[in-house]
């Protein structure tokens, strides 16, 4: 785990940057300088380009994370490597054909509630592009144990410039319109440092030598990927997409907040899988199962131990922190919060589950998982946004998240005699449950900010003390024994 522990700090550190960064954003730049439509609207571009991503870039950052150390020599990697980069043109070409021909139908049809979205669906399609080929250069990157720079790239270098814009906006330099585009932009800077960045890692020999030798393969891998990674897409940005569709867009904005300051809790999982996966694809491919599953069970209970830090920190302080953000419209998103985190700590506790599925020979059950977690959602959203307005978008969101949850873990430990679960588990839970049920009801007499500092720090160190005591992690108490002698 030396690697993995030691990239994954890192990663995680610039994760908690970019989320501080993104919670600045999210929080009080655009609650206060931009209109709440604007601010549903940026969201919802920005999901249904996530949607498309997957398919437009033909599923190839997977592909080059689960096939590249296949190869044994040079000549083979910079095949594939090149194959990787050229095949999302067999669908970006097409699909921006039938988008020229189709434009006026597709705006029309996205825009039937909110008119203001018709005028920028076609940036949704050049988002995709730009979102997708930087997906392709980071797993470039990626394969090469490099993965720290990506990760600023990805995490903090577009919320940086994301904040530079709605300053712009808030000093009038710029108009909520020029901002839309100005985001778009964004994305296609981080694209291109990506890109150099990958070809100063390993930088392929420019010729063409014919099609890698197991190209049915890649293709067969990458088409189900393509599917699963369309349809789990769908889990994570079809609420966003769906509001619009049944109610108005500012509501976007509300649930977006909520979703933001849940989604912190996945923090640590985000910045694991960034080593993990291709290190789990290695062992994989060398059919070393021991290792793999040594993997998939220290990385399910590090995981819950840093995200059920955060689970607790968020929710016995969420009230406080919207009295902060002080802005009544917001505070529909309280309910939001605590179940989203709850289906946060639920994917956490999978640890490499996905990466296994991934990567082994058993990868189509993704495309099956991820078609029926994205029709249940796409149902039940249907059913409860209808009803419940934004609660029911999140109450749908961790149905499925624990149903299918579940299902993959039944479906690993039947194929591959590995779950991830020990002892330790049941104990760490029991913890997370004591101690939100403790402070959460204590209600302080001072400032909101002066509340979250004396709640944070008491559940800090209870939480670090009691798991360090009862010794739950090895990874944990070697870093504390580390830092405090």
């Amino acid at each position: 785990m030396g690697i993995v522990f030691k990239q994954s700090f890192n990663n995680t550190l610039i994760l908690f940057l970019g989320f501080a960064i993104g919670g600045l954003n999210v929080l009080f730049l655009y609650t206060h300088f931009l209109e709440a439509e604007y601010f549903g609207l940026i969201t919802f571009l920005l999901s249904a380009a996530n949607m498309i991503m997957p398919l437009i870039v033909f599923g190839m950052q997977h592909t080059i994370i689960k096939f590249f150390s296949s190869y044994k020599n040079q000549h083979e990697q910079d095949s594939f490597l090149l194959t990787a980069i050229l095949l999302p043109m067999l669908i970006i070409i097409p699909l921006a054909l039938l988008g020229v021909v189709f434009y006026q139908q597709i705006a029309e049809f996205l825009a039937r509630e909110n008119i203001i979205i018709e005028k920028y669906t076609y940036t949704i399609f050049f988002t995709a592009i730009f979102m997708g080929y930087f997906e392709v250069f980071y797993a470039w990157s990626r394969v090469q144990m490099k993965s720290v720079f990506g990760n600023f790239i990805k995490e903090v270098f577009a919320r940086i410039c994301i904040s530079i814009l709605l300053f712009a906006v808030y000093f009038d330099w710029i108009d909520a319109n020029q901002f839309i585009y100005a985001v778009v932009l964004v994305y296609l800077l981080r694209m291109i440092i990506m890109k150099l960045y990958a070809f100063s890692l390993y930088f392929p020999k420019i010729e063409w030598n014919g099609l890698p030798k197991n190209i049915r393969e890649i293709l067969s891998f990458s088409l189900y990927i393509i599917m699963a990674g369309s349809a789990g897409t769908i889990l994570l940005e079809i609420d966003k997409f769906m509001i619009p569709q049944m109610k108005y867009i500012a509501e976007v904005a509300y649930y977006s907040v909520g979703v933001y300051i849940a989604s912190v809790i996945g923090i640590p999982s985000r910045a694991m899988q960034q080593i993990i996966n291709p290190i789990t694809a290695r062992e994989l491919n060398n059919n070393n199962l021991e290792e793999v599953e040594v993997l998939y069970q220290k990385s399910s209970l590090n995981l819950l131990i840093v995200g059920g830090l955060l689970f607790l920190l968020i929710n016995v302080n969420i009230e406080e922190l919207y009295n902060i953000i002080d802005r009544e419209e917001y505070t529909v998103g309280i309910y939001v919060v605590f179940v989203i985190s709850i289906s946060e700590l639920i994917k956490l506790s999978l640890g490499t589950n996905g990466a296994i599925l991934t990567n082994s020979r058993y990868y189509k059950m993704l495309f099956y998982y991820a078609i029926g977690m994205a029709i249940s959602v796409i149902l039940l959203n249907r059913l409860l946004i209808g009803s419940m307005g934004i609660q029911g978008a999140a109450l749908a969101t961790l149905i499925v998240v624990a149903l299918f949850s579940l299902l993959k873990i039944i479906y690993v430990n039947k194929k591959m005699k590995m779950q991830p679960f020990t002892k330790k588990t049941a104990t760490l839970l029991g913890l997370i449950t004591f101690l939100f049920l403790i402070f959460y009801f204590i209600d302080l007499p001072f400032h909101s900010l002066v509340n979250i500092l004396i709640k944070s720090c008491l559940i800090t160190f209870i939480f670090v003390f009691t798991v360090v005591k009862l010794k739950l992690s090895d990874d944990m108490n070697l870093m504390v024994n580390r830092y405090f002698k």
